[in-house]
């Protein structure tokens, strides 16, 4: 995670913002009475806001846990299939 002092933040706010939607990544702003922030865009935002919205309930928590898993073992016996020999 990059960090920007506040002066550098202010001083280049429009392209620092354009950055972090665009990379998806989040931004430490430092100050001098250690009140930093973290600046993350509203789509990032959304998302964690929906995972912890998702991850409170228990219930919720075990549904995913086991689709995750029932994804993992999917994944885990597919095989590969070689489309020119199929196709001859």
């Amino acid at each position: 995670m990059e960090a920007v002092t506040y002066s550098n933040f202010r001083q280049n706010l429009r392209g620092l913002m354009r950055q972090i939607n665009d990379d998806s990544e989040r931004l430490v702003v430092t100050t001098n009475d250690n009140t930093d922030v973290v600046v993350l865009s509203k789509s990032d935002y959304d998302a964690w806001q929906e995972t912890f919205y998702l991850m409170q309930s228990k219930l919720n928590r075990t549904r995913l846990d086991d689709a995750i898993t029932d994804v993992e073992r999917s994944l885990s016996n597919l095989k590969e299939f070689d489309l020119d020999e199929e196709f001859e």
